[in-house]
């Protein structure tokens, strides 16, 4: 128990860190993988009961996918930026191929946790067999007693049950483990086949070299490292000349004053700068010079959202 919660802290702190796709994708999984784990022998415990045990391993397996759904949307950047998009300046720029593109980014980000959580589930197979071992027929038992029905085989994914029904648990559980891991397979194999196709057509489809599209991948993990971290410092600068201005005098360690003086902050950027830097960004050029994001395109100055004969869009989103 200790083991697996020492390795759910530990995705979390590795999950903060990540930035490449891939390898956060991968800790989701990971993560993912330790928590079903751990809810399975912490948490599930089928009632065992006809017409409850249907709902409970089906809630079981979809409940927690659902919430990781929703987690998954709600921690994606894309999401917000959509949101901040709509809010400012709507999507009528985008076309619905970009469209279809964002809404694909977010979705599939957000599908790793709950796939992983189902597949696993599958493979274990207990909540499968909580769910459906009421619907076995009696008569594809051989020789099962006919003073039995639904109700003995619905107590079969616990263990209290007559010793005269014991071989009749095992093969129904045998068989149900069966259907359920072969299931948890086929999920695999046809999320490998569409992960695949996926991969393929992005880069079929997209207007950039393969070194172009590393660069740019490079060049926004490069802004957003630099941004936040001056960001930081900004804020930080300013809450210290506000903080002073009110007490007469501010508390600053020395790293603090050393920045203070380092960097002086005459004032706040106004707000149709932030506008200006926040929201959908897909990949534009402007008389050929590509633009890497929405802070590139305001430092260049360049105006508009959408296509224009100067700057089209080439419906390429950064992933």
């Amino acid at each position: 128990m200790a083991a697996l919660i020492a390795e759910n802290f530990r995705f979390l702190s590795l999950f903060f860190k990540s930035k490449d796709v891939m390898i956060f994708n991968g800790l989701v999984a990971l993560g993912t993988v330790g928590s079903e784990e751990l809810f399975s022998v912490v948490a599930f415990n089928c009632p065992c009961s006809p017409a409850r045990n249907y709902i409970y391993g089906l809630a079981a397996i979809g409940v927690p996918a659902l919430a990781l759904f929703l987690i998954g949307v709600i921690w994606n950047n894309h999401t917000w930026n959509l949101v901040a998009e709509c809010h400012k300046r709507g999507i009528k720029n985008f076309s619905a191929a970009a469209t279809f593109l964002l809404f694909g980014s977010i979705m599939g980000r957000a599908t790793v946790a709950p796939i992983t959580w189902s597949v696993i589930s599958l493979l274990r197979g207990e909540a499968y067999i909580c769910a459906l071992s009421e619907f076995v027929k009696p008569s594809s038992l051989d020789k099962f007693p006919a003073e039995y029905g639904a109700e003995a085989l619905a107590k079969f994914p616990c263990r209290d049950v007559p010793a005269n029904l014991t071989k009749f648990r095992d093969e129904v559980t045998r068989r149900l483990r069966y259907e359920s891991q072969l299931f948890g397979w086929l999920l695999i194999g046809i999320v490998a086949v569409l992960v695949f196709l996926t991969k393929c057509l992005k880069h079929c489809c997209s207007p950039l070299s393969y070194r172009q599209e590393a660069y740019w991948a490079q060049y926004r993990s490069n802004e957003d490292k630099l941004f936040r971290r001056t960001a930081e410092v900004h804020s930080r600068i300013l809450a210290a000349k506000n903080v002073k201005q009110f007490f007469g005098f501010v508390a600053l360690d020395k790293e603090e004053k050393e920045l203070v003086q380092e960097f002086p902050v005459e004032g706040v950027q106004p707000s149709p700068q932030w506008n200006a830097i926040t929201g959908v960004y897909i990949y534009r050029e402007n008389k050929g010079f590509p633009l890497y994001s929405r802070l590139h395109k305001w430092a260049k100055g360049v105006e508009g959202n959408g296509p224009t004969p100067e700057g089209h869009e080439l419906l390429f989103l950064a992933s």
